[in-house]
């Protein structure tokens, strides 16, 4: 004959949520309910319970600092581009004289416009700026020369 421990009983009381999800838990599992709070409970306050959530903790920390990363060099990119488009702009375009400063505002909407329409396309389609850019590649000084820190 086989002898089994006699097992203590409580009364636990549950929220309606969890009850239910314990309730369709056991039932797509085909056991007793009982069995599975027992496994939740041992599993909650077994010693190795801390360093298995610590884990989960650690790597959802590093996939969060993985994005931060990745927008952080995003962020850079889009603060570089900018700048040497407004350097770029500021060196070649001259001022115009007044009367033909009013037609160039008006060229200048019409151009925006396209310009955003196609930053949409650009957008939607791909690639994005970001990945056209190798991180592989050294840097440059303001003549096109290797910097002595790319070197």
């Amino acid at each position: 004959m086989i002898s089994r421990k006699k097992k203590a009983q409580i009364s636990v009381y549950l929220d309606g949520a969890i009850m239910k999800m314990l309730a369709e838990y056991a039932a797509r599992r085909d056991q007793p309910q009982s069995m599975i709070a027992e496994a939740a409970i041992a599993s909650f306050l077994s010693p190795d319970a801390d360093e298995r959530r610590e884990a989960a903790i650690a790597k959802r920390l590093d996939q969060v600092d993985r994005r931060l990363a990745r927008q952080e060099r995003d962020i850079g990119i889009a603060v570089e581009t900018l700048a040497v488009f407004v350097r770029f702009w500021l060196a070649t375009t001259p001022a115009l004289p007044e009367p033909a400063a009013q037609g160039a505002r008006a060229k200048a909407i019409e151009r925006y416009e396209a310009f955003v329409s196609a930053l949409g396309r650009r957008l939607a389609k791909g690639p994005k700026l970001r990945q056209e850019i190798s991180e592989d590649i050294d840097p440059v000084d303001d003549k096109g020369m290797p910097s002595p820190a790319g070197m």
